[in-house]
């Protein structure tokens, strides 16, 4: 079994009838430049962040998407739905990954861009 590199906090918001909950990282994220007791992004449940991978600020991950591997989620963006994104990959700025999209690799999907359906970005 994998063990947590964050907690879900008390500290939540209720978006379009969805509970997010503020993360806590439970350990040191060197690749992240996150320190044990800081303060991370909004997810709905444990199942959607996994590996080293972290959500930083006011992103979002939420209903079945998956944030893991290295990857990174910051700034404005929003991962949902049934997207997925790892490794090394970024999502930031407005960004939105959305649908059974993917992005992963050492890409970074950044400004006001969607990734939705069926795409995949690597």
């Amino acid at each position: 079994m994998e063990t947590k590199h964050f907690k879900l906090t008390e500290t939540t918001k209720v978006v379009n009838g969805i509970t997010l909950f503020q993360i806590q990282a439970l350990q040191d994220l060197p690749w992240h430049d996150v320190k044990k007791g800081d303060l991370g992004g909004w997810i709905e449940k444990e199942e959607n962040l996994s590996g080293d991978a972290w959500v930083y600020g006011s992103a979002w991950v939420y209903g079945n998407a998956w944030v893991y591997g290295n990857a990174r989620v910051y700034d404005n963006a929003l991962v949902y739905g049934n997207a997925l994104v790892s490794n090394n990959a970024q999502v930031s700025g407005n960004a939105r990954v959305s649908g059974s999209a993917w992005v992963y690799g050492d890409t970074h999907v950044y400004g006001d861009t969607h990734v939705s359906g069926s795409g995949t970005i690597y």
